[in-house]
């Protein structure tokens, strides 16, 4: 079954520092993935110590793949959303978010891959424009993983990903 989108919706995105870490196209696995970033992510236990920092209260906790081009380079951030002065731990970067709105599907499926990817992101974006909105200049993408939704799989083994885009 590939990944199915469940639910659409404008969500009003408040200013923020994302603390993490960086990534390029250089990073990327055989597969064109950013899984092994991920891995190390879980192994090292990054999310529990950033976490300590004292998270966006809106993002309920949530842990972020946020994607953007910046000039003709390709960035992957992972790391999690605080308050926009929040300290950057050192072994840490962060990014500045302006407050915005998101168009944010649901992609609901298994977390086996097919949530993942351009079949996923044409889908959404071909639902997000149905709505007739616009994505922003060179906006952010991001992968939201919801600490409910995304990890406590459905009596299908389905989970839901958040996955959104700033828009005009």
């Amino acid at each position: 079954m590939a990944a199915e989108v469940t639910k659409v919706y404008k969500e009003l995105i408040p200013s923020a520092r994302l603390i993490g870490k960086r990534y390029t196209d250089e990073h990327r696995n055989a597969a064109g993935s950013f899984v092994d970033q991920w891995e190390e992510w879980f192994a090292k236990g990054w999310f529990e110590e950033i976490g300590q920092l004292g998270v966006l209260p809106e993002s309920e906790g949530s842990s972020y793949g946020l994607m953007r081009m910046n000039g003709i380079q390709f960035e992957y951030w992972i790391g999690m959303l605080f308050p926009r002065h929040t300290e950057v731990p050192e072994g840490f970067e962060h990014a500045d978010l302006a407050e915005g709105a998101a168009g944010v599907c649901w992609l609901y499926g298994k977390d086996n891959g097919e949530l993942f990817g351009m079949e996923p992101h044409k889908r959404c974006m071909a639902k997000i424009a149905e709505q007739g909105w616009s994505l922003g200049e060179n906006p952010w993408f991001f992968e939201r993983y919801h600490p409910v939704r995304f990890t406590t799989p459905d009596e299908q083994g389905n989970v839901i990903l958040d996955y959104g885009v700033y828009l005009k």
